[in-house]
């Protein structure tokens, strides 16, 4: 979470800030488009992102209870879940894409909460609109994910498009904080 007070009287945080927000910015607002452009791309991509990432951690968890205690039953079964849950997901993306639109639904609800936080916390800067914006369009998001959450179809694009959309606005409002930021040090 962005800490307004390290920046007042701190020319190099607030350097690094600006150089690095651009960066990750434009980053995010490039892969914003192209979750909204290609929406189902973008829902199969975060699903089987997240299954190879459970898959690893499946298998880091086993070799981790291995070293430490072979005989440790409850770190064999987080380990044997994460593996299972992430084949699940790899081999049937389609059930991991609904999965996700729930775990996204989540997502924009507690991003709308974390950014409302934010957007007061720096509201002296001049750019604190754009973070209490994206703080409502994430709430928005949420809502209207979960009154589509009833069709699988809809889902199955939601992901993406919404994903795209909450990168998209991630990079603006990274590249409108580094902007105020140059400007107000």
């Amino acid at each position: 979470m962005l800490n307004y007070s390290i920046f007042i009287n701190n020319k190099d945080v607030t350097d690094k800030f600006a150089k690095y927000s651009q960066i990750y910015g434009t980053i995010f607002l490039i892969l914003g488009l192209l979750g909204i452009l290609f929406p189902g791309i973008m829902s199969l991509t975060s699903a089987l992102f997240i299954g190879w990432l459970m898959l690893f951690g499946g298998i880091l968890i086993g070799v981790q209870t291995w070293q430490v205690n072979k005989k440790d039953w409850l770190g064999w079964l987080k380990a044997l879940l994460y593996l299972v849950v992430g084949a699940m997901i790899i081999l049937n993306p389609l059930s991991g894409i609904i999965a996700l639109g729930i775990l996204i639904t989540a997502y924009f609800f507690i991003d709308s909460f974390l950014n409302f936080i934010l957007a007061f916390n720096i509201k002296p800067a001049s750019s604190w609109w754009i973070v209490l914006l994206n703080a409502i369009l994430s709430l928005a998001i949420g809502i209207y994910f979960l009154y589509a959450m009833a069709d699988p179809a809809k889902t199955t694009l939601l992901v993406g498009i919404f994903v795209g959309i909450s990168l998209f606005f991630d990079g603006v409002m990274l590249l409108t904080l580094a902007n105020a930021s140059k400007k107000e040090s």
